[in-house]
């Protein structure tokens, strides 16, 4: 009906579902919203992008007049900020106050109208017991809903409260126990008890570590105690540079993803046909080579062909990654792990160091049976006493909101939908969706960029004859010399100065992984695109050939 709404609920109780949902009937009825959410893990999950990045704001600490007028000057950012109708920030608990507060600032001023957010609809959805913003000072850092601009908008309060993740009284117990701050000897003793327990499949279990340093010692250490036969899958990507490295930075799929048979691995998207979704875990079977065959831990086979993660806007798309949609998961970081379910997972929480940590990992399985706990610190059990005294309070409105909603007749709720969508110029009636134009025959798009490749056209012309992106060129070029074709890279090698630089780079970490070399260079004074990167790679690859 256009109201400002604050949709929460414990983990598990379907919030993403629900706003996937809401997403949908927007699209339906011809108004697209601006999806958007507090981090880039996050925004893949609703095939979004950041509140920074959506807003203009980026990595500003604050808003001048002197900003505002930049701003201005920007006509896709005064544009985007001007048709948009709907605004949604999904995992609303990592957004500052502070950045909450600068949005409607920014959109107030932009969109030249008064009302919070410049009278657009805002939609937030997270849990404010999960991940709490990242703290530059701890002082002066407030969650958003302590902001000025929250109490303006005033959301309606819709609190799931139906569990469709955990299963077991004592482990719903536990949860609730943890957001209540009432953690009774009784629920030490039940997490005590799952410390004393070995999972039955050592090999194939996920851990959850609070450290990336302890995650990737583990998935390098299982995979190399693996036989057979190696196979690497490369992310893809085309667009603007910048977009493209945003989407690498937000995506689960790492950049060079290395399997073998046996390995285990855990999907990091959801499937729209139902095959998986994201927290999924399985065995890799066989290696195929558009991408792994994986037995799911139900039994289910899947082939696990590359998916895309896309960044658009109006209707265009500004860059694309491509990449098999799984990561190794023998272990995964507690901070990647918020928003996936998990059958079993065994855990480390010795080294929380922030409310919600604990709670964040624990709720990530379905039941009590599912949880082995090496240890936990007395920080694991905390959550914040600011979220806990609002989290009561939001329940109380969550009430008041049904009862009220349970007092409108069928007609009248027609009625405000219908003056709504009106209002943001849709269709009234359900908009029917234009089928999608047959794809281009990748063989065919191959040869083209090939025939003019052996002519010795430079890969920036023929980007611009074929009315594509550099990076999809060069995503042709890099899988025509892997497919063996004899094709003279010589003239993309680096300067003199810097060869012997990114060969030591490479040296050191190989060039599978662009993100290492790229770093390694950075610190010695290069700085150089991930496209640029590539087009170095070629010059490697082929003089290596």
């Amino acid at each position: 009906m256009g109201y400002h709404v604050y949709l929460t609920g414990e983990a598990g109780t379907g919030k993403t579902y629900v706003l996937n949902q809401y997403i949908s009937w927007l699209r339906e009825h011809d108004m697209e919203p601006a999806v958007t959410a507090s981090t880039g893990i996050a925004a893949t999950h609703l095939d979004g992008v950041t509140i920074h990045s959506w807003s203009g704001i980026g990595v500003r600490e604050g808003i001048g007049d002197f900003d505002l007028a930049r701003m201005e000057e920007k006509k896709p950012l005064w544009n985007r900020l001007n048709d948009a109708r709907v605004l949604i920030i999904d995992e609303i608990s990592m957004l500052s106050g502070e950045f909450f507060d600068m949005t409607d600032q920014v959109l107030r001023h932009m969109r030249r109208n008064s009302a919070p957010f410049g009278g657009m609809q805002v939609v937030c959805s997270g849990d404010f017991f999960q991940l709490p913003p990242v703290q530059r000072d701890e002082s002066s850092t407030r969650y958003a809903f302590e902001s000025e601009a929250w109490k303006q908008l005033n959301p309606v309060v819709c609190y799931l409260a139906e569990q469709y993740r955990h299963e077991g009284n004592e482990f719903l117990e536990i949860l609730s126990a943890i957001r209540d701050r009432n953690v009774t000897p009784k629920v030490h003793s039940l997490l005590s008890a799952r410390s004393n327990k070995d999972p039955k499949n050592t090999e194939n279990i996920t851990h959850l570590f609070t450290h990336n340093r302890d995650v990737d010692a583990i998935n390098a250490e299982h995979l190399a105690k693996l036989k057979g036969k190696e196979k690497v899958f490369t992310m893809q990507s085309a667009g603007r540079a910048h977009y493209v490295e945003s989407l690498m930075r937000g995506c689960l799929a790492p950049e060079s993803l290395a399997l073998k048979e046996g390995a285990e691995v855990m999907f990091v998207k959801n499937d729209h046909g139902g095959q998986y979704v994201n927290g999924t875990q399985g065995t890799v079977v066989h290696l195929k080579e558009k991408g792994p065959v994986v037995k799911t831990r139900v039994g289910r086979t899947v082939h696990a062909e590359p998916a895309s993660w896309k960044r658009e806007e109006d209707g265009r798309v500004l860059a694309e990654i491509t990449q098999v949609p799984l990561r190794l998961a023998w272990a995964i970081t507690v901070h990647k792990s918020q928003g996936m379910t998990l059958d079993e997972a065994e855990m480390d929480l010795s080294q929380c160091f922030v409310p919600g940590q604990g709670y964040v990992a624990l709720s990530r399985v379905r039941s009590l049976e599912g949880l082995y706990l090496r240890s936990f610190n007395t920080m694991a059990l905390l959550v914040d006493e600011r979220v806990a005294i609002a989290d009561g309070a939001f329940r109380k409105r969550s009430q008041f909101a049904r009862e009220r909603l349970q007092l409108l007749q069928p007609d009248t709720l027609l009625q405000r939908q219908k003056a709504f969508i009106l209002a943001c110029g849709g269709s009234v009636e359900p908009t029917k969706k234009q089928p999608k134009q047959k794809k281009q025959n990748k063989k065919d798009t191959l040869e083209e960029t090939r025939e003019l490749l052996e002519k010795g056209v430079p890969l920036e012309e023929i980007a611009t004859k074929r009315g594509l992106v550099v990076s999809t060129i060069i995503t042709h070029a890099e899988k025509l010399l892997q497919s063996g074709a004899h094709l003279d890279f010589r003239y993309l090698a680096p300067e003199k100065e810097l060869l012997p630089v990114l060969l030591e780079a490479v040296a050191k970490h190989g060039f599978a992984k662009l993100a290492p070399v790229r770093y390694y260079l950075e610190r010695r004074g290069y700085e150089i695109s991930y496209e640029e990167l590539r087009m170095m790679r070629l010059s490697l690859w082929f003089q290596k050939k």
